[in-house]
């Protein structure tokens, strides 16, 4: 299955995309899924439904959740998440509410994860492939993912209907609600993907293998 997991409506000030654009073109661009991740808001429910669409898309929602050490994207954990945490505080809490917390585009300029999360084993999953990142800042995650052997996926940070889709991930296994979504992702049983013309493309691997995504 291929999830964009890193998409946001107008519920971001950022961003221009509204949730009825996504439901109404995520399949056409080789999607099976959408993970709604505004920031630091979960406001989207008031107007779409989680879970199976009437066309068989997979909708999940999560939220990009900002802290001074790095941005999140948290799956499990509701509305009922305090706000200004710091990403100790924050990695903590949502383990303890059995949810997931990925390092979003942990290489960014001006947003890096402060790496010392990833060296004490507080932070496993990583999103290696943003689809707003520059090619370096992608290929620096990966890089750090191989040397701490983190769990990678990949999202578009869609803010316009033209981003959606650019980069995904392929997952091994069905994804049919946010459960099977945080079961896949403790599993590892993921890899970041490139879509392009509905086909699914292998990221540039940082070690120059040919690596290709087996999708469930």
């Amino acid at each position: 299955m291929i999830l964009d997991m890193h998409v946001h409506t107008t519920y971001s000030s950022c961003s221009g995309l509204t949730p009825f654009e996504i439901l109404a073109n995520a399949r056409s661009r080789g999607l099976d899924g959408v993970c709604i991740t505004d920031h630091n808001n979960m406001a989207v429910q008031a107007d779409i439904q989680e879970g199976l669409q009437a066309d068989g898309l997979c909708v999940i929602f999560g939220m990009e959740y900002d802290t001074p050490e790095g941005d999140f994207l948290v799956f499990g954990p509701g509305d009922d998440l305090p706000k200004g945490l710091h990403a100790e505080e924050l990695l903590r809490l949502v383990k303890e509410k059995n949810g997931v917390a990925v390092g979003a585009h942990p290489c960014r300029a001006g947003r890096m994860l402060d790496p010392s999360l990833v060296s004490r084993g507080l932070c496993g999953i990583v999103e290696s492939v943003n689809g707003r990142n520059q090619h370096h800042e992608n290929h620096q995650v990966r890089e750090l993912a191989l040397h701490y052997n983190l769990v990678q996926c990949g999202g578009s940070d869609a803010h316009r209907l033209d981003e959606l889709g650019k980069t995904a991930t392929c997952f091994s296994l069905p994804i049919k609600n946010r459960q099977d979504l945080i079961k896949a992702l403790r599993q590892g049983a993921c890899s970041p993907v490139s879509l392009r013309s509905s086909q699914i493309s292998p990221v540039d691997d940082p070690l120059n293998r040919d690596v290709v995504p087996v999708c469930g």
